[in-house]
């Protein structure tokens, strides 16, 4: 929220991890796998053409528990217990043996011997968030820009969940057809795993300093999908680690307009513009809304600086299912405000920025209006002000004060 909260995008995921201390070696010493039978077993090229012909870009796996599980457990379990998981509280569940659930696998799967992770590219060839914009306009996501034409020829919202989810269920169709029936269970970005960190161990890329998972051939703007297995990963079939590419760039955190990167490969979520405008409900710190700038749900920032998301370099996403729709494109903040519940409905039925919720849009609205400098804003800021919800009225009276229309008309006379 993506490979982003939380999501499984990686605009939004909110987990950190140290740099690999294991660069260029395996996963795993293949040698030492004790399958539980003489098979069947999964291969890593099989799986990867079957998950491409469900409409996955890329697919891999790896044997669970992979070779730095427990390194990954220990610095969620740090950073859960930090507090930089905020108000995400799912993140946090525990089991009845007081463990966090995401922290490892086998916690509430122990019948799990692989995972198959999957990337499909979301990157349109649209105006990234750093670009230029119109005073006046806002910034929703890349990743919630997702659409499809239904059958009767209209395009409308779709959520990347259910295309994804389906496309998982195909492709675990596919492998019983081929390997015969065994345990399963399929998660995009609503289960209990930490998708990315599988997604690097299953040699998809590399954790990056944003925290991102970075494709070396696709980049970082994608969703990641997870299918677990009671299957073992055949000897060999395995990927390699892909080697930590980032090198000395520091764009991403230099870019980071609230600090949320707070070091290489350590975010706070609590201060990450993905989380505020989208997970966190209420008022949000006068300091933060003003580092917030247009950002109305969630933020593209650090992964539009990164020079591996190019356009030179990253490919182009031509996935019909998650086309982008060209009015949630750089939109006007008025005409995004004068949205009734039921137009906010029709907009955003089917959509990622339906999470937000109406009062929670409303807000994140309010902030980019404060940071636009557009005075004209002003009428609507000002009913906004009286505002039954916290959030939206706080967000208001900032924003008036931040243009310097705290006072009345009448008292400005």
């Amino acid at each position: 929220m993506l490979t982003g909260g939380t999501r499984c995008s990686n605009s939004v995921h909110f987990v950190h991890y140290a740099e690999r201390r294991c660069k260029g070696s395996m996963y795993l010493d293949e040698s030492a796998i004790q399958p539980d039978s003489g098979g069947p077993f999964l291969r890593r090229d099989e799986v990867r053409k079957a998950a491409q012909e469900a409409g996955f870009t890329d697919a891999g796996v790896v044997d669970l528990p992979h070779a730095d599980a427990g390194h990954d457990a220990a610095r969620f379990r740090e950073w859960v217990d930090a507090g930089r998981a905020g108000t995400m509280s799912y993140l946090s569940r525990r089991s009845d043996a007081g463990e966090l659930v995401r922290a490892e696998t086998a916690t509430l799967f122990p019948w799990a011997r692989s995972a198959v992770v999957c990337f499909a590219n979301y990157d349109s060839a649209h105006a990234r968030s750093t670009d230029h914009a119109d005073a006046g306009t806002g910034w929703i996501a890349r990743y919630a820009w997702s659409s499809r034409v239904d059958p009767e020829g209209v395009r409308r919202p779709s959520d990347y969940h259910k295309v994804l989810l389906k496309r998982l269920r195909a492709l675990e169709s596919t492998l019983k057809g081929q390997l015969g029936d065994f345990e399963s269970r399929s998660y995009v970005d609503t289960g209990p795993v930490v998708e990315r960190a599988l997604a690097t161990a299953a040699g998809l890329g590399w954790t990056a300093k944003n925290t991102c998972l970075i494709h070396p051939k696709l980049g970082s703007f994608g969703f990641l999908a997870v299918l677990l297995t009671s299957l073992r990963v055949e000897a060999g079939s395995t990927a390699s680690l892909v080697p930590n590419r980032c090198g000395t760039c520091r764009r991403c955190l230099d870019a980071c307009p609230t600090g949320a990167l707070v070091s290489p490969y350590e975010m706070d979520a609590r201060r990450c513009i993905s989380y505020l405008t989208i997970e966190h409900r209420g008022p949000i710190e006068d300091e933060l809304m003003s580092e917030m700038g247009r950002q109305i749900f969630g933020c593209d920032i650090c992964q539009d600086v990164c020079p591996w998301n190019s356009p030179r370099r990253a490919p182009i996403s031509t996935d019909t299912e998650l086309a982008a729709r060209e009015e949630l494109i750089n939109p006007a903040l008025e005409q995004l405000a004068s949205m009734d519940e039921a137009a906010f409905e029709r907009m955003f039925n089917g959509s990622p920025v339906r999470r937000a919720g109406f009062a929670g849009l409303k807000r994140n609205i309010a902030v980019a209006m404060g940071n636009s400098g557009v005075v004209s804003f002003a009428p609507k800021l000002r009913e906004w002000a009286q505002a039954t919800d916290t959030g939206l009225r706080s967000a208001a009276q900032w924003a008036l004060e931040k243009l310097n229309l705290s006072r009345t008309p009448t008292e400005n006379q």
